[in-house]
């Protein structure tokens, strides 16, 4: 199951539960900024690491603006992946209503 949650939700999850937090957004967003801990899984290699995860871990999902992390956490649930977690707004909600100093683009 995705669980589409806004910025706050999202922290608070990471906050309180065990995740893996991945980011699949490119090299190059990455360089401008990141939400520390992620781990890159660009999309456009995402259906060959995908395996790199376990199935049975919580999977928390990031990328710029939300819509490239839904579309790798339903490619992970296709996959046998049960607890996704979608960032809504990506990185750039993130930023605006998390934490500031994480650069914008």
């Amino acid at each position: 199951m995705i669980e589409d949650l806004n910025p706050k939700q999202f922290k608070d999850y990471l906050d309180n539960n065990t995740a893996i937090l991945v980011d699949v957004r490119e090299q190059g967003e990455i360089n401008i900024c990141k939400i520390d801990g992620s781990i890159s899984m660009p999309m456009s290699k995402g259906p060959e690491q995908y395996d790199e995860l376990n199935p049975s871990d919580n999977v928390a999902i990031y990328c710029h603006h939300g819509m490239r992390s839904l579309q790798i956490a339903e490619f992970l649930e296709s996959k046998g992946y049960k607890s996704l977690f979608n960032l809504q707004g990506g990185i750039d909600a993130w930023s605006r209503e998390i934490d500031p100093l994480v650069d914008r683009y």
